[in-house]
């Protein structure tokens, strides 16, 4: 049984803690990669529980089973495809480390994502949503806040955790170019255009004009300081969260289904906009931090699909004119 509902016996927990260390340790796998994997493996663990085993009991057949239980519950393709991609790291670490003699998962084939292109905003809604930020925030401090990090997604097409997670000291001397701490701790160097790193400089120096005492000075002049954009938050900067509602403010403020725009669509944006205006693709994966270019390949599916519905909706012999 389990030791308490809904959580893994102890014995697979002390296995799930070594796993997921290790992932960190050597591998170098992301705060949230670590999270899905322990969510993942612990509602796995408890499944097995449900039927007296344990993680060390697992055979292909149990897998399967359990994968035919997460369908049943209603899980997304796309959720079943991740638990069994947990499940197989987990496995192949479990036959390395000598823990059991073969891999079960190696050979189950999963259940595949959706294929989906990724959602994208046009260069015009972008600029609407751009134009927004002077009328979106409490105060001066939230829009000049507002106007540097969304002028940063969109110019850098850095992720969400990446943008909140950026140190002041990567915005001092009025750089060129913003080095990102990406995945698995990995650095990448991305040009700021004009109009982002202008954004960043007043944000900047409103920040260090702010008075000791005053709200802001307080995050500054404290050990929050250390982030560009500070909040009284666990971690100390704004919150991807925090960045998701500011986006979808300026989406309605710009008249965009506020559905249609998070951090992540602005990423998408970043490189469809590139990539119609003639960027080598490597150059867009070098810059986005994709390790397989194959990842990237997905936006010449989005300017393909665009393509398509122009000549669809404008050409005459198209439209039967």
């Amino acid at each position: 049984m389990t030791d308490r509902a809904g959580a893994p016996r102890a014995s697979d927990a002390r296995l799930i803690s070594t796993f997921l260390e290790a992932q960190s340790a050597e591998s170098g796998a992301a705060a949230n990669t670590l999270l899905a994997y322990g969510r993942d493996l612990s509602a796995l663990s408890a499944w097995c529980a449900r039927k007296d085993w344990t993680l060390g009991d697992l055979t292909r057949e149990r897998i399967e089973a359990w994968l035919a239980d997460c369908e049943a519950e209603g899980l997304s393709r796309a959720t079943r495809a991740r638990r069994l991609s947990s499940v197989r790291q987990f496995s192949r670490f479990a036959l390395t480390e000598g823990w059991r003699p073969d891999d079960p998962a190696i050979r189950i084939s999963g259940p595949g994502r959706s294929p989906r292109l990724p959602r994208t905003l046009s260069q015009a809604e972008v600029a609407a949503l751009i134009a927004a930020t002077p009328q979106v925030g409490r105060g001066e401090t939230e829009r000049l806040r507002n106007a540097a990090a969304l002028e940063l997604l969109y110019a850098t097409g850095m992720r969400v955790t990446e943008l909140v997670t950026l140190p002041v000291a990567a915005a001092r001397g009025q750089p060129q170019v913003l080095l990102i701490r990406g995945k698995g701790n990995k650095d990448r160097m991305v040009p700021l255009t004009t109009a982002a790193g202008a954004a960043m400089a007043v944000w900047l120096s409103h920040r260090d004009a702010a008075a000791e005492g005053s709200a802001l000075g307080k995050l500054t002049h404290g050990p929050q300081g250390r982030w560009l954009f500070p909040a009284a938050s666990a971690d100390g900067h704004m919150t991807r969260q925090a960045m998701a509602a500011v986006l979808r403010q300026l989406a309605l403020r710009a008249g965009i289904d506020p559905a249609r725009v998070t951090p992540h669509v602005l990423r998408h944006a970043f490189a469809t906009h590139l990539l119609e205006g003639g960027a080598d693709l490597r150059v867009i994966q070098v810059l986005l931090g994709h390790a397989d270019l194959g990842t990237t390949e997905i936006y010449t599916h989005v300017v393909d699909a665009r393509l398509r519905e122009l000549v669809l909706t404008h050409h005459p012999l198209a439209t039967g004119k």
